[in-house]
C-alpha cells in the first residue's frame, strides 16, 4: 500500500508549519459563516404537526421540550425493508446531549418512517437521542428536507416554532465525528472523490457504509 514520503524532523515541520497557515485561515472563514449563520432570518413554523412519539402525540413546540432552540436531524424513510446507513451512521455520532442542553439547545431524530420502526432502529443501534415519527405530515417537505436527510435548526419565542437554518448533503457531512477523524489521517475518508496522492486506497462513496452491527 502506498504511503507519505519519509523526511526529516525539520522537513516535515516545515510542511506542517505552512499547511498549519491555510487551516488557520480556514477556521477563520468557518467562524465568519457561523457569525453569518447567527444573522439569518426566520420562518414561522405551522403549529399543527402531530408527531408520533414515545409518549403519543407531540407537537413541534413539544421537541424543544421546554428550551429555546432546537435541532432535528431528519432521518430518511427507506421503507420498511431497509435503514439508510448514511443516516444510521450520522446518528450514532452523536454524542451526550447534556452539553447541548446546558445552553438551551435540544435535539431529536425525526423521520417518515413509523414510529415503531424507528424505536426498533433506536433499540438495535443503542443510540438514547430522541426519536419521533413524522409520518403522515409535511414535515419534511416544510422544512425542505423532502424526502432526503437534513438537519435542521429551529427557536422559539415561547409560543411558536420558527426554523433558522437548514443543511443537506455535505453540509451535514461537515459535523460526523469519524469523518472528521478521517480527514486528519493520510489515507482520508478513502473515497473516490477525494484529490487524493495515486496509489491511495478509494472505493466509490456509499459503497462500505453499514450499520455499526454489519461490519
Amino acid at each position: 500500500m502506498a504511503l507519505p514520503e519519509v523526511v526529516s524532523r525539520a522537513q516535515w515541520q516545515t510542511a506542517r508549519d505552512a499547511l498549519l497557515v491555510k487551516e488557520k485561515e480556514a477556521t477563520r472563514a468557518l467562524d465568519d459563516l457561523a457569525a453569518q449563520r447567527r444573522r439569518l432570518p426566520m420562518v414561522r413554523m405551522p403549529a399543527d404537526y402531530a408527531f408520533d412519539g414515545p409518549d403519543g402525540k407531540a407537537s413541534l413546540r413539544d421537541l424543544f421540550e421546554g428550551r429555546d432552540q432546537l435541532v432535528v436531524y431528519q432521518f430518511m424513510d427507506n421503507g420498511p425493508d431497509d435503514i439508510c446507513s448514511g443516516c444510521a451512521s450520522f446518528t450514532d455520532n452523536v454524542g451526550r446531549l447534556e452539553h447541548l442542553h446546558a445552553r438551551g439547545t435540544s435535539y431529536a431524530v425525526v423521520s417518515d418512517m413509523p414510529l415503531d420502526q424507528l424505536r426498533s432502529v433506536r433499540t438495535r443501534m443503542e443510540w438514547t437521542v430522541p426519536v419521533y415519527s413524522s409520518r403522515g405530515t409535511t414535515f419534511s417537505a416544510d422544512i425542505g428536507a423532502g424526502r432526503g436527510f437534513a438537519l435542521a435548526v429551529f427557536v422559539t419565542d415561547g409560543v411558536d416554532a420558527y426554523q433558522t437554518y437548514l443543511t443537506s448533503d455535505r453540509g451535514v457531512d461537515r459535523l460526523r465525528f469519524d469523518f472528521n477523524i478521517l480527514d486528519l489521517t493520510p489515507y482520508g475518508r478513502q473515497e473516490s472523490w477525494e484529490d487524493s496522492p495515486l496509489g491511495w486506497p478509494q472505493t466509490e462513496p456509499y459503497s462500505w457504509w453499514r450499520l455499526h452491527d454489519e461490519y
